[in-house]
């Protein structure tokens, strides 16, 4: 995606945690610390909304990009769903929320 890249693994079976877990990452290619502060939290509100139709067996790593600072806050919710569509990590049981 333009704003970012998301990055998906199962979990270790004896790390079983209940709950999704999601880090974040900006490189210092993005910008200074402010800037990758602002992406960082963009992407962390973004899957704040998002992630709770993910699968809970997977960890999920958004890379901030460039892009993500530029792009509508409304676009990025809709290219995470299409993201986790096309890893196939939405959840099966958790309905599809519209952003």
């Amino acid at each position: 995606m333009p704003g970012f890249v998301l990055q998906v693994a199962p979990i270790p079976a004896d790390e079983a945690i209940p709950g999704v877990r999601v880090g974040f990452t900006v490189s210092r290619k993005v910008g200074n610390a402010v800037i990758r502060n602002r992406v960082r939290r963009r992407l962390r509100e973004v899957a704040r909304l998002v992630i709770g139709q993910a699968r809970p067996d997977l960890d999920y790593v958004l890379v901030g990009r460039q892009g993500a600072l530029g792009r509508d806050f409304m676009v990025l919710q809709q290219e995470l769903v299409e993201a986790l569509k096309r890893l196939k990590a939405l959840s099966p049981e958790r309905p599809l929320a519209t952003p």
